[in-house]
């Protein structure tokens, strides 16, 4: 049996034809906190919304998902139900649009608990109520029939953790859920995050375009372009010495606080269009360190001495500068 709680397999994902996800691989243990990051469109949401089978009926899903060796990937409709939410949760970007802004939050909270749990009448609602409170939100019990639009963005956000958590998941999805928060709520949503995963022990899973936020919340982190994994390792290996051109300019542009008021080195152009991409490497046309071989064979996600997986035939080389987790931290 794997000791892996989730483990995908050459998961593709193609819409009307045209392929945006190529092949990943990807493994969550349990209690373990994964990151994925990269700049929009590079299908961070979308491998995960393929995994639990929430795409439209138009996107092609070819591949492995399985939890706990249990395969849910074009499994029927009530497999997959009996995974999500009960086994693995997750939270979307924009919580104000993900809850249903004419049903009150107690019943939206108790709904999953019925679902999931089987609770009904008080002992549902006192269940929602703790966790209302677990998530941080003032004076539940006078709060539980109030509609979405009364809370705030913050507190919203926290309404979407607690009815993920209702069904006691293993692994909880976090979609980028600080985004459209400012940066003192931005914070408390991280701390809370990092609490429930002490407090539960679930795995959890942080989509997220803010490093800063990554190094915080994870022990490990998978960079993303067009569609495939570029790097893999600990947040240690790749905060600390990216070897990925693409890592090294995420890490590149980052502002900083401290230090002379130097120009940021920007990443040119964009992620390519999945219609036209080439015959090699995808970032190649970005890239300062491309060859003539970047352009014509696409490399594989290979394993390195020091335990990352790396896809790259001009890789940064191994010197180990100044700590960019330091920069990332002091420029937050």
């Amino acid at each position: 049996m794997s000791s892996n709680l989730v483990e995908l397999r050459n998961l593709t994902v193609s819409f009307d034809g045209v392929p945006v996800l190529h092949g990943i691989d990807l493994d969550v243990k349990p209690g373990e906190a994964l990151g994925l990051v990269g700049e929009s469109g590079c299908g961070k949401s979308v491998t995960w919304l393929a995994a639990l089978g929430l795409l439209p009926g138009k996107a092609r899903v070819t591949g492995s998902v399985r939890v706990e060796g249990r395969e849910v990937c074009g499994a029927p409709r009530q497999a997959l139900e009996s995974v999500r939410g009960g086994r693995v949760a997750m939270i979307f970007q924009d919580p104000s649009s993900s809850l249903n802004p004419v049903i009150r939050i107690g019943r939206q909270i108790t709904e999953a608990l019925t679902l999931h749990r089987g609770l009904k009448g008080e002992a549902a609602k006192a269940e929602a109520l703790r966790l209302m409170d677990m998530v941080g939100i003032p004076d539940a019990r006078r709060r539980f029939d109030l509609y979405s639009h009364e809370f705030s963005g913050g507190q919203c956000q926290r309404l979407m953790i607690a009815m993920a958590l209702a069904g006691q998941p293993d692994l909880l999805i976090a979609d980028e859920p600080t985004t459209a928060l400012d940066a003192t709520i931005q914070a408390q949503i991280l701390d809370l995050l990092i609490a429930l995963r002490a407090e539960t022990g679930m795995a959890t899973v942080f989509i997220s375009h803010d490093l800063g936020a990554v190094s915080q919340v994870c022990d490990r982190v998978c960079v993303m372009y067009a569609g495939r994994i570029v790097e893999q390792g600990s947040i240690e290996q790749l905060f600390s010495e990216p070897r990925h051109p693409y890592t090294r300019g995420l890490f590149d542009a980052i502002p900083r606080i401290d230090g002379p008021r130097n120009r940021l080195i920007p990443i040119p152009g964009t992620v390519p269009n999945p219609k036209h991409l080439s015959a090699g490497c995808a970032f190649a046309p970005r890239c300062a360190r491309a060859t003539d071989g970047c352009t014509e064979q696409r490399p594989m996600l290979e394993p390195m001495e020091d335990g990352r997986r790396l896809a790259c035939f001009s890789r940064v080389p191994a010197t180990r500068p100044q700590s960019v987790k330091t920069k990332i931290l002091e420029g937050a």
